[in-house]
């Protein structure tokens, strides 16, 4: 499948991206390059395959969780870059 500098073009728009002159084309190859690698597993016969949420099955080793002591404050703080009354000093987030 080829996609057109059109295309490209069109794309970027809706992304809101300025591409330059060389850009587009190095895009537009890149691009065909992929759909024609997708064109080519659209044609690998898969009647027999089980469909798959992942490509390897592992499964999560969790550990136990176990109740201990809780880490004394002022250790806790010891490498904080800002703290104050007690509590880490961080950059506001929320507006």
């Amino acid at each position: 499948m080829k996609i057109t500098k059109e295309e490209i073009l069109h794309v970027a728009h809706l992304a809101r991206l300025d591409l330059d002159a060389e850009s587009i084309e190095k895009f537009a190859g890149q691009i065909d390059e992929i759909l024609g690698y997708i064109e080519k597993l659209n044609q690998v016969d898969t009647q027999n395959i089980k469909p798959t949420s992942h490509a390897i099955f592992l499964t999560n080793a969790f550990r136990e969780d176990k109740q201990r002591e809780h880490i004394d404050r002022e250790l806790a703080l010891a490498n904080a870059p800002e703290k104050e009354h007690g509590s880490f000093v961080v950059p506001k987030v929320v507006g």
